[in-house]
């Protein structure tokens, strides 16, 4: 594991959308980032390589996140499968892109993961986070999903976006090799929470 080497860049995070702006589907968290990605690369080719896509889970897809919209109480974690963040490490910092959170849009990484994550020590082994990093170009290139994940019963769960499906040449569904927490498999590299911290300590 290495720390990010910085290079230069405008203003952090400056020239992303507002929260109001973004593509938005609830529960698709994958696809929302996919479409921050997708901003940056028409929009801001130049800044691509500073930008970073995180799948945060577990072995049995139960990973509390405090300070989340679906929470009646935002002092209560919600329990999700898993999340999906979006996040820009320049030479100013690194800033988290959230659409699900109550915090603000964008957050520095220290106090997004302050209150998002906490600390694992305050929870049982199995409700420990872990953390997909993912190069945004990699995303944009790899990733892919039909939705299915989605279905019971024949029927989505939540409405899907109004797009058609992301495929790549090579897969119409791969999601399942991002959520997946084993090294191993699929693209980027996992780290717990600790070393996902420090890997971005510096911004």
């Amino acid at each position: 594991m290495k720390n990010i080497k910085l290079a230069s860049a405008t203003p952090l995070g400056s020239f992303l959308p507002s929260k109001e702006a973004c593509v938005y589907s609830k529960c698709y968290c994958e696809e929302n980032v996919w479409k921050l990605c997708e901003y940056v690369n028409l929009h801001h080719p130049e800044e691509l390589h500073h930008c970073y896509v995180v799948f945060i889970s577990n072995a049995a897809k139960t990973v509390p996140l405090w300070m989340q919209q679906a929470a009646l109480d935002s002092t209560v974690p919600v329990v999700w499968d898993y999340h999906v963040i979006f996040m820009y490490a320049g030479s100013g910092g690194c800033l988290v892109y959230d659409l699900d959170t109550v915090l603000p849009f964008p957050f520095t990484l220290k106090k997004y993961a302050a209150q998002t994550f906490r600390c694992d020590l305050i929870l049982l082994p199995q409700y420990h986070r872990q953390f997909r990093v993912i190069d945004a170009k990699i995303y944009l290139e790899k990733f892919a999903s039909d939705r299915s994940h989605m279905l019971a019963e024949g029927q989505f769960i939540a409405k899907p976006p109004d797009y058609a499906c992301i495929r790549t040449t090579e897969s119409c569904n791969n999601i399942e090799e991002f959520i997946s927490i084993d090294a191993a498999v699929g693209y980027g590299e996992v780290l717990n929470l600790p070393q996902f911290t420090k890997r971005f300590s510096n911004r």
